[in-house]
């Protein structure tokens, strides 16, 4: 398959569980971001805002901003910049897709970034990511060469290869329900 045609089986797939679904199942996944050793031990941890069809990771965030330096993306043109999520205080729709973003100062030292829990379309077992298209996470996670990159999916968006180019970068670890 094209990216194309993954991108639309993972879009119906993702319509079909309910959003509380993806919530309940989201928890499991985000258990096991918790156990990894590289989590426990990074003090700068980069996250996403989740949209209603991702991991969700709302909880997530509140659950440990007080215990660890947790950065969020901004859309900021074609880049993303991250800033520090303080408290639910702190976040404003985004101007460019709505997704909630951090108020505050851009956090530039990229290399105090542990570890970077990232979304996608779908990613295979390699390691390779499949995001929307745009590349926002591709130019961003060249940047940030140190931090220990896991992916974030439900088991549908697990599959056994994805189409990738030169400019892909892989995951270090995909962590699905099943594991």
């Amino acid at each position: 398959m094209d990216k194309a045609e993954v991108r639309k089986q993972i879009r119906e797939l993702k319509r079909a569980v309910p959003l509380e679904e993806k919530i309940l199942r989201s928890e499991g996944i985000m258990r096991q971001v918790e156990a990894l050793p590289a989590f426990q031990q990074a003090a700068t941890v980069l996250l996403y805002w989740s949209m209603a069809d991702e991991v969700q990771t709302h909880a997530f965030v509140e659950k440990w901003y007080k215990d660890k330096v947790l950065l969020l993306p901004c859309v900021d043109g074609d880049d993303l910049r991250l800033r520090q999520y303080t408290g639910p205080e702190c976040m404003v729709a985004g101007e460019q897709f709505g997704i909630g973003e951090p108020m505050g100062e851009e956090f530039t030292n990229l290399d105090a970034v542990e570890l970077i829990m990232v979304p996608g379309v779908a990613f295979d077992r390699t390691g390779n990511r499949m995001g929307r298209g745009r590349g926002f996470y591709d130019r961003l996670l060249k940047s940030t060469p140190n931090a220990m990159k896991v992916g974030v999916a439900f088991d549908f968006q697990l599959l056994d290869s994805v189409p990738t180019e030169p400019h892909d970068v892989k995951m270090d670890k995909v962590i699905v329900e099943t594991a």
